[in-house]
C-alpha cells in the first residue's frame, strides 16, 4: 500500500535528508525538495532546494543546508 499522498512524488529535507510529509514540505519549501521519482540515471546529481534547478557540485559543498544530493 502506497503512502497518502504519494502519487506526486515524495519530499525530502534539504537539510537533514530524510523524506518528510507534504505538509512538511508545504511548511518549509527553502529547505524540501519534492521530487517525481522518474530520475532513472546513473551518477550523482545535485538539486538546490530553493530554486529546484540542478546545481554543480561546488555550489552543492559551498550551500549543503539548501541542497539536495540524488543518486541515480
Amino acid at each position: 500500500m502506497a503512502r497518502s499522498g504519494s502519487s506526486r512524488g515524495s519530499a525530502r529535507s534539504a537539510i537533514s535528508g530524510r523524506y518528510v510529509t507534504k505538509a512538511t514540505a508545504a511548511r518549509s519549501p527553502r529547505t524540501t525538495v519534492v521530487s517525481s521519482g522518474r530520475n532513472k540515471s546513473s551518477g550523482t546529481a545535485y538539486r538546490s532546494a530553493i530554486s529546484g534547478k540542478y546545481v554543480t557540485k561546488g555550489t552543492a559543498q559551498r550551500h549543503p543546508n539548501t541542497t539536495v544530493t540524488e543518486n541515480g
